[in-house]
């Protein structure tokens, strides 16, 4: 069969942008599709052929018209779902079965129980949907877990799961000559390096209330083996920098300082950008010095908030005080720091001049600040729901108030785009 798989383009939009003018804010997200990339590292004896509408816009009626797919696969984030309907509907003028999965399909899957659209994969899709591919080529009938058909008026008949190891299917690398026509537009564009995508984690261990990542494993935290980390960075040989896309590489101590080792005994010679927590950092200096010898570069860190009371409102189960040690530990092994924090719409000029003293006083390499946002799925959603006066999914970027603010709204979107202009002055990665 010939399968399309899609990545939607750049689509969200932004309230600050919209009404005031305020161009700063708005962020896009840019790198190669790996999740698509994975499905297809998977299908076996069909024709496969990928399109990046981030880097090809314009380039999905070209692709329908050439390639004709029986069978085509969406992925989609929060911000991403009303253009994948749209997507899908496109798609299916052409005659092909429309599978829509990823983020926003595991996390809120009765949205896309839409006419336009025929199956929802749910959670890892990588084995699930290449069953799913061999059930619609022999004509079965006997739907794989963690996929179902699409029922318009009535509730999905769809069973909730969590992943297990062999829904990574790690035997099976990810096919990455399906975007090397695109490979140029993943860059580091501040730098001009560029830069490539590998998993070698799915899931985290712990709770967020704010984090939509649960519903991509359904609670369970997997993680990769070595063997199957290094060959995947192996296949990306013209690629110098390689951000570990998981949501935390190091939520497994022991099994981080085992990738350490077989990275360093590898000869990659790569570096590498990855996820980890403040308190890890501050209970285990150790492995970020061994990480830093393997290749380390960058760490993203969720930082959150500057407060105890912040914190534990979010669930995060960390510290106020380890964020400031953990600066001060990356600082010392010359690893750069990406660090998250959220604002909260409730917040007050002084929230904002407060964390403003904070990046004074705590010097993090680029801070990136996002407005709380109650995503569909999350423990805050189910407590927000009834806040919510935006409910027009492409605002739900991480950059927009989709609840009210307690600040006048373009005071508080001034705020914003000021102390983000604070933090990255002097970016860098």
């Amino acid at each position: 069969m010939n399968i399309l798989l899609v990545n939607p383009p750049n689509c969200g939009r932004s309230i600050p942008e919209e009404r005031y003018g305020i161009t700063s804010i708005k962020q896009i997200f840019r790198g190669e599709p790996l999740a698509l990339e994975e499905l297809a590292g998977n299908l076996h004896g069909h024709e496969i052929r990928l399109i990046d509408l981030k880097a090809d816009p314009g380039g999905l009626a070209r692709e329908l018209q050439e390639f004709r797919p029986d069978v085509a696969g969406i992925t989609g984030v929060t911000c991403e779902a009303n253009t994948v309907l749209r997507l899908a509907q496109e798609i299916r003028g052409y005659g092909a079965v429309v599978v829509v999965g990823g983020i926003h399909a595991s996390n809120d899957p009765e949205f896309f129980n839409r006419e336009e659209i025929d199956y929802i994969v749910t959670g890892l899709g990588k084995r699930t949907f290449a069953q799913l591919v061999d059930l619609l080529e022999e004509g079965g009938s006997v739907l794989p877990s963690g996929v179902c058909r699409t029922s318009p008026g009535r509730p999905l008949d769809l069973e909730r799961r969590c992943s297990s190891p062999a829904d990574m299917v790690q035997e099976q690398s990810p096919d990455y000559q399906l975007v090397s026509r695109y490979r140029e537009h993943y860059v580091l564009e501040r730098l001009g390096i560029r830069m490539g995508f590998v998993a070698s984690a799915f899931g985290c261990p712990h709770s967020c209330s704010f984090c939509a990542i649960r519903g991509q494993t359904g609670g369970s935290y997997l993680t990769r083996s070595a063997e199957a980390v290094i060959r995947d960075i192996s296949l990306l040989p013209q690629t110098p920098v390689i951000r570990l896309v998981d949501a935390n590489t190091f939520g497994d101590v022991r099994r981080a300082r085992e990738l350490a080792d077989a990275l360093l005994r590898s000869g990659l010679a790569k570096q590498y950008l990855a996820d980890i927590r403040s308190d890890t950092v501050v209970r285990h200096p150790e492995l970020l010095r061994l990480w830093k010898q393997a290749g380390l570069r960058a760490v993203i860190i969720g930082f959150e908030a500057i407060d105890d009371a912040s914190l534990a409102s979010m669930q995060k189960a960390s510290e106020a005080r380890m964020n400031t040690e953990a600066i001060a530990i990356l600082h010392d092994l010359g690893i750069t720091i990406v660090g998250d924090f959220i604002i909260s719409p409730d917040a007050e000029q002084e929230d904002f001049s407060r964390l403003s003293r904070y990046f004074s006083d705590n010097p993090i390499d680029l801070p990136m600040i996002t407005v709380m946002t109650p995503l569909p799925g999350t423990p805050l959603y189910s407590r927000q729901q009834h806040l919510i006066t935006n409910h027009d999914l492409d605002y739900y970027t991480l950059t927009n108030a989709v609840i009210p603010t307690r600040l006048d709204e373009e005071r508080f979107y001034t705020a914003y785009a000021e102390l983000l202009s604070q933090g990255h002055n002097h970016a860098r990665i």
